[in-house]
């Protein structure tokens, strides 16, 4: 397959990327699947997310004699992805890499472990694999029967501190630990040669943020060393490709909102005043929909800067 071209999912056919991706861009399509080989051997699968939310964005790097996976995502998707691997190459998937303990990242990895592949995941992650991952995971199995079935919880069994250097002399992927943002243990899998980043969630293209798990100001600055490596494309944990302005776009929106949100404290006002009269205009350019809708983000800034967390409806 031509680098930079697309697969279409059902027939395999090819059609071209058209270009750096945002929202605003107008051809980002939501209900669509796409894979594209950004690089020989590199492969990004960009999931849908409408009008039912599938999972994450995925990746595999096709080396000497394996395969990497980036990010597991659910059950089925999985099945998907390895159906997609063995359409683009017979080598055995050895590694899968988590970027971050949430489902749509990683309750897929029993697909891949039973193939004979190792997870792997940054060790600032263990804990939450070991307590809000496979409480979710078995939430799942009591709500999706027919995916989830009798498949156990397969957590990584290979941790590393901050990187983790796989390299074969043909393939380099560096995983990446910088530091807490969207959750403790976020991970990135940096390719220096062809200066790809996979980001998963630390960074994404679109109004894809979840909060819940995050510190915003620490995220802030984990952006700021993400943006010190010299990346021409990230491939983000959920959206379209972008360049690396796509990380400036990133940040700046949990900075604008956390000085937004702080002015409105200042100012006297309560977070149900803050909620309707928070105004971000370029957000909506870059994402499709108003900043007001993002209402977790905007209680848990909150709940960030003042200490008060949000009632409970």
């Amino acid at each position: 397959m031509t680098p930079g071209k697309r697969l279409g999912i059902g027939t395999l056919s090819v059609a071209m990327v058209l270009g750096l991706s945002s929202w605003a861009s107008g051809w980002f399509i939501p209900t669509e699947t796409t894979v594209t080989e950004l690089s020989p051997g590199v492969f990004f699968r960009k999931t849908q997310t409408k009008p039912e939310f599938i999972g994450c964005n995925q990746g595999w790097v096709v080396f000497r004699d394996f395969v990497l996976v980036i990010d597991a995502n659910f059950p089925n998707q999985a099945d998907e992805v390895i159906k997609l691997i063995r359409k683009t190459t017979n080598k055995p998937i050895r590694y899968v890499f988590d970027t971050h303990y949430h489902g749509d990242h990683a309750d897929g990895n029993a697909k891949y472990t039973k193939l004979g592949a190792v997870a792997i995941a940054s060790e600032n992650s263990r804990a939450l694999f070991d307590t809000k991952g496979i409480a979710g995971f078995q939430k799942s199995q009591k709500e999706k029967k027919e995916e989830y079935g009798p498949l156990g919880y397969d957590k990584p069994s290979l941790y590393f501190p901050r990187r983790l250097v796989i390299d074969d002399g043909t393939m380099r992927v560096e995983l990446i630990h910088f530091g807490h943002a969207h959750t403790a243990g976020d991970a990135i899998a940096w390719l220096p040669k062809q200066r790809i980043a996979f980001t998963g969630d630390s960074c994404v293209n679109g109004a894809f943020n979840y909060t819940g798990d995050s510190n915003t100001e620490t995220w802030i600055g984990v952006l700021t060393e993400l943006a010190k490596l010299p990346i021409k494309m990230i491939a983000p944990g959920h959206g379209e490709t972008s360049s690396k302005a796509l990380i400036a776009t990133q940040k700046r929106y949990f900075v604008e909102l956390r000085q937004a949100i702080q002015k409105a404290v200042d100012d006297g006002k309560t977070l149900a005043e803050i909620k309707t009269s928070i105004d971000l205009p370029w957000y909506k350019k870059w994402t499709g929909v108003d900043v007001k809708t993002r209402e977790e983000n905007i209680e848990h800034v909150f709940a960030e800067l003042t200490g008060k967390k949000a009632k409970k409806k």
